[in-house]
């Protein structure tokens, strides 16, 4: 962990771990983006809690899982997890590189 620069720390996880925690059933991916970026293309599996509407204690639940937050890049993740650690929840991982590392590494995408 490091110091995130939009407050609290931050926890960089590769899209590569993301992805095996996904298939895992060990991560649950909590995408950022708005709802337009989500129908246009998304991580199979992740689901959509844009951050223009961020409210950390409606999260879901992760059921046992590693909560971990994804956008486009990795800012709008780690200011996801900076409002969440603000308002008292111990959430500080975040998948470094966003959907565009995601997709730079290969790995699949669906539409919406």
């Amino acid at each position: 962990m490091h110091p995130n620069p939009f407050g609290g720390v931050i926890e960089d996880l590769s899209v590569e771990e993301v992805k095996q925690g996904i298939e895992d059933g060990t991560i649950l991916l909590v995408d950022v983006r708005e709802p337009n970026e989500l129908a246009a293309e998304r991580i199979p599996g992740a689901v959509g809690f844009p951050l223009s509407t961020f409210d950390a204690d409606g999260l879901p639940d992760p059921e046992g899982r590693t909560l971990v937050f994804s956008c486009r890049s990795g800012q709008r993740s780690q200011k996801a997890a900076a409002a969440a650690q603000a308002a008292g929840h111990d959430l500080h991982r975040h998948m470094a590189g966003g959907i565009l590392a995601w997709k730079a590494a290969g790995f699949p995408t669906e539409q919406g």
